[in-house]
């Protein structure tokens, strides 16, 4: 029996079609391992949305060759759609797989044995028309599922399109099969996920459906403690889903919205399909409805053209937006994208600084959220990992909780006091005012 190991960089999206992946070579005799273990193949599920795709991939392989020298190792995902040529110049590299390719991976490879240079499947992104339903399962308390996978918008700084191909989406009855399948493993919290979710309904090239279509399905015929919206664009995020949530027993009180700037200027270099008018209209209004409701915010500092005043305006429009938190990213290059070539890049020094200041008011904007609910008792789905002695769970509207570790509250949700916050920006709880819920 031959041992496989994976390693998955980038979102919750990789993760959940590394899982499948796993599952598929488990059904076909493989034994499945960690990847710190001795393997005879080891599969690299990559993103080109982070920084140094290329260093990353090289400093896995190396470290899957520190355990095990004769492996096999095959690179999968979005940077080996994209630079195929590249990944094969890294040494210990033996098969490259695309975007079409990566769901059959055992058939094309065969019996993994290694070949004096490297191989490569990669057929052209437009090819990639398949859908694969993919979820994560056994690998976190949380499961995420796939619904929706590719993208048709073309923002000037983004590569998914180039590696993941156009908008694609599995139909309403195999997205409720797949979820009725994870809830037998006992799983209570499925996160929806896709590259567009908003975008849902695209499914053999016609649009025969929507995304509050598939949500309202999943909240009558899926039995699960939680469901939660991974991210959804500002402009495919209806009133009538925002009213769903509000009202749904198991949908919980989170969005994660992509704002990117605060600027209109550069939200038209970008070639976003909105203006910060209608993020604020959003955000208002999840709030009259949820005013409990968790919001997360995605945002690029350092686009090109990006001047002092710009920034300034993105910094004030989200330090007067009400949101919970930011996930800050620093602009960087990529190849082949309409921002690479344009003039006014903005020098590195100055992102970063750009980055540093937002992040600080991101933890301030958590902090304060977190606040607001100290005294108040809420539901709180405790997480398998441990760190200390102490292990970690969030509540329904996405505050992260802190307690001693007890290996009967994994996988569990409990009802609990938020009592404090930390030094690490966790919420502290009272153990004896713990009960089972």
């Amino acid at each position: 029996m031959k041992k496989v190991a994976f390693y998955t960089l980038g979102c919750k999206l990789n993760f959940s079609e590394s899982s499948t992946i796993a599952r598929g070579f488990e059904s076909r005799g493989f034994q499945k391992v960690e990847f710190h273990e001795a393997a005879d193949i080891y599969i690299i599920n990559t993103c080109s949305v982070t920084e140094n795709a290329d260093k990353k991939c090289r400093k896995v392989v190396k470290e899957a060759l520190k355990t095990s020298p004769a492996a096999f190792i095959a690179i999968i995902g979005c940077y080996a759609q994209l630079k195929p040529q590249e990944i094969v110049n890294i040494p210990g590299v033996d098969a490259v797989l695309g975007a079409a390719e990566k769901f059959q991976l055992i058939d094309l490879l065969g019996t993994f044995e290694k070949k004096s240079t490297p191989i490569i499947f990669n057929k052209p992104i437009a090819e990639a028309t398949d859908y694969y339903c993919s979820y994560s399962i056994n690998d976190r308390t949380r499961t995420f599922l796939k619904v929706q996978d590719g993208c048709d918008y073309s923002c000037t700084f983004c590569t998914i399109p180039m590696a993941r191909g156009a908008s694609r989406s599995d139909t309403i009855e195999n997205i409720v099969n797949a979820a009725i399948e994870i809830t037998k493993s006992e799983v209570k919290e499925i996160v929806l996920t896709g590259v567009n979710i908003g975008d849902y309904g695209l499914i053999a090239g016609q649009r025969t459906t929507n995304f509050f279509n598939l949500a309202t399905a999943l909240d009558k015929e899926v039995n699960i403690e939680r469901f939660r919206i991974s991210s959804i664009e500002p402009n495919l995020l209806t009133n009538n889903l925002i009213q769903f949530v509000a009202n749904s027993p198991k949908f919980v009180p989170h969005f994660h919205i992509p704002l990117q700037s605060g600027s209109n200027k550069i939200l038209k270099l970008m070639k976003r399909r909105y203006q910060r008018e209608l993020y604020v209209e959003r955000v208002a209004s999840i709030k009259a409805t949820m005013p409990h409701c968790c919001i997360g915010v995605d945002v690029i500092v350092g686009f090109p053209g990006e001047t002092d005043e710009d920034f300034l305006e993105t910094y004030q429009f989200l330090n007067e937006l009400n949101i919970s938190y930011l996930h800050v990213f620093t602009y960087s290059e990529r190849d082949n994208t309409l921002a690479a070539e344009m003039s006014n890049p903005v020098p590195l020094a100055v992102r970063n600084e750009r980055s540093k200041m937002l992040r600080i008011l991101s933890d301030k904007k958590r902090r304060n959220f977190y606040h607001q609910y100290i005294g108040t008792q809420a539901k709180v789905l405790f997480e398998a990992d441990q760190e200390q002695g102490m292990m970690f769970g969030f509540t329904e509207n996405y505050i992260k909780v802190i307690a001693k570790y007890d290996p009967l509250w994994v996988n569990e949700v409990k009802l609990v006091q938020l009592c404090d916050i930390n030094a690490d920006g966790v919420v502290e709880i009272k153990e004896v005012e713990m009960v089972h819920f």
